[in-house]
């Protein structure tokens, strides 16, 4: 007979993180990608934010694979289907230790972004550690379904944004209308949505505003 057992261990991660944190920093980013990325390729969108007053931070997403037959080209993925919830406790986990790393505690002027997949971790983080930022950016993903009003209280300061392509194939007509029922009651407060014409690609254009 056949039947699963579980074990307990210490594993490594790493993270990317772009320009410097310095007294100019006045903005510190919290950016989680989506399915299929590297963090060090995800981080790459926010080249254009003032260098001396930026300073991302990109988590990479524990589960690496090939992206095509070829075998050349690495992806990452933050969960799937099997064994959700203990993913789940392991990714937070790990963001624990980089919050603890890159002193978010302090951070001035927080803004946390998720994109695609990285939606569902960074509300998930949230929701969690409670933590408080000045802004909130889910980009083209959903949040997960077990998060509810009351997860979220703690954010009336935060200016939360949701942000799609009108072309995306990912969010079905059907599924936007949903979504943003559930996000503005998720969110009451400062919570705004804008779409663009395209499809499920990262819009760098509308985050560089959205930072200003």
């Amino acid at each position: 007979m056949s039947y699963e057992k579980q074990v307990s261990y210490q594993i490594s991660n790493t993270y990317n993180v772009l320009n410097e944190f310095t007294q100019n920093t006045k903005n510190v980013w919290l950016v989680f990608h989506g399915l299929g990325y590297l963090s060090r390729y995800f981080i790459r969108h926010f080249i254009g934010l003032n260098s001396d007053e930026n300073y991302i931070i990109a988590p990479q997403a524990q589960s690496k694979y090939y992206l095509k037959d070829n075998y050349r080209h690495v992806g990452a993925s933050w969960l799937t289907k099997e064994k959700t919830d203990t993913e789940i406790e392991n990714v937070l986990q790990y963001l624990e230790k980089v919050y603890e790393v890159e002193n978010l505690k302090n951070a001035p002027n927080l803004i946390v972004l998720g994109y695609s997949q990285g939606v569902s971790i960074a509300t998930r983080f949230l929701a969690r550690k409670k933590l408080e930022c000045e802004q909130l950016i889910l980009h083209s993903g959903k949040v997960p379904s077990e998060l509810h009003p009351k997860d979220f209280a703690f954010l009336k300061n935060t200016k939360t944004t949701y942000l799609y392509g009108t072309e995306d194939n990912y969010l079905k007509k059907g599924i936007i209308k949903v979504e943003e029922e559930r996000m503005n009651t998720l969110f009451p407060y400062n919570f705004e949505i804008i779409s663009y014409n395209g499809g499920h690609e990262f819009n760098t254009e509308i985050i560089e505003k959205l930072s200003k």
